[in-house]
């Protein structure tokens, strides 16, 4: 194509004077033409990138639920329930690992050495009224200090002259706002009572009409049985509210939580002379705490699974086994639902590694509280393990 086209000319030739209006014609032309093609392209062809579409109101008042606070891992909460408790040895021979005394930092005076170093007792066990008389026994409200705290409970005092052997009851958790002081545990301080053992079954600190005090890792509450062991020594057998009381033949029965708490007492205190674990809870209080922190939905137990591990060993009754002296019957539901009986297994054969005198039994099929034909077995066993304590006798393999 020529520069005529475009409304030039070559040079030496005259222009044709329709050459303009060509030109202005094909440029017309071409105007509407490209004028033709816009008009051609729809919104359908030609969009802008939209943005995202904001949450309706209906969305908004229903968000999406939060996750759950993640709950730390069981180190063994095995809920396997043998036929019988066995005697397989545990992953690693228990060892008691003492540390210097008294133990400085945060966890002063809760350690087992710092327990067994530390006086108990003082002050006087009274009679607030009486509660009730039986055939075989008498029942009182009793109440006596314990670190400044007055902490109550009750008393069976069977019928005759005395001097009888002593069994402190101690129960298992019960929410303290609907504690009463008759709690779940009286049936069997009624059975003891009734087949001649005198029966103390202190509420603790914390429990109604018991003052509150501190208790970490639930030492408190031991710390209230081995002062209430301690008046029972000094005082047993003296003219008053434990005349009865025979003060060095003293028996310990504890269910869940206090069978815990039992185990503790008889690791600080070797003169205790048997005692009686029904379901109870770990010797290991990592164990103990992972499953109560599980249990309270996080609300309970951060502060003691935060505790290091050199303090733990010196914290936990499950690694100073070889202070214990009393005779010990251990028994487990293979049913249990709350407390793992792996647990019960697990310290029956490492009592039986270091020598102790224990016996182990399993239930089928019994839950956390026997009922039926296990609980009768159960309660015969125990006054038949306390009675052969009276005569000289130890527990069996």
């Amino acid at each position: 194509m020529g520069l005529a086209a475009f409304g030039g000319s070559p040079p030496g030739r005259v222009a044709s004077p329709l050459l303009p209006f060509a030109v202005r014609f094909l440029c017309l032309s071409l105007f509407l033409l490209l004028a033709l093609g816009l008009a051609a392209c729809t919104p359908d062809t030609f969009l802008l990138a939209q943005p995202p579409a904001l949450p309706t109101l209906a969305a908004a008042a229903n968000p999406p639920p939060r996750p759950t606070v993640a709950i730390p891992p069981t180190r063994d909460l095995s809920t396997a329930t043998p036929a019988v408790l066995p005697a397989n040895a545990p992953a690693s021979t228990p060892t008691a690992t003492p540390l210097p005394s008294p133990t400085a930092g945060p966890y002063a005076g809760l350690t087992i050495a710092d327990l067994a170093a530390r006086s108990y007792g003082g002050g006087q066990l009274e009679i607030v009224q009486t509660l009730g008389t039986m055939a075989a026994f008498t029942r009182y409200l009793v109440r006596y200090p314990s670190d400044g705290l007055t902490i109550y409970g009750f008393m069976n005092v069977p019928r005759g002259d005395g001097p009888f052997p002593v069994v402190v009851a101690l129960h298992g958790y019960v929410d303290p706002a609907g504690y009463d002081t008759l709690d779940y545990t009286t049936s069997h301080a009624d059975s003891l009572a009734s087949n001649g053992y005198l029966v103390l079954h202190p509420n603790y600190r914390g429990y109604p009409p018991s003052e509150d005090g501190p208790n970490p890792f639930r030492i408190g509450f031991a710390i209230d049985v081995l002062n209430l062991v301690a008046l029972v020594q000094q005082q047993g057998g003296q003219p008053g509210a434990l005349a009865a009381a025979r003060p060095g033949d003293i028996h310990l029965w504890g269910h869940s939580m206090g069978g815990g708490i039992a185990l503790r007492v008889i690791t600080v205190n070797p003169s205790i002379r048997s005692a009686v674990l029904y379901g109870a809870m770990s010797g290991d209080e990592y164990q103990n705490f992972e499953r109560i922190l599980a249990w309270s939905e996080g609300e309970t137990g951060r502060e003691e699974l935060a505790t290091p591990a050199d303090a733990m060993l010196a914290i936990a009754p499950i690694h100073h086994l070889a202070r214990i002296q009393a005779a010990i019957s251990i028994h487990h539901g293979s049913a249990d639902g709350i407390v793992p009986p792996a647990w019960s297994a697990d310290l029956c054969d490492r009592l039986r590694l270091l020598g102790k005198s224990v016996e182990c039994y399993a239930y089928p099929d019994q839950p956390h509280n026997f009922s039926g034909d296990g609980d009768a077995l159960f309660r015969r066993r125990t006054l038949a393990f306390f009675n052969l304590q009276q005569s000289g006798g130890a527990a069996g393999p």
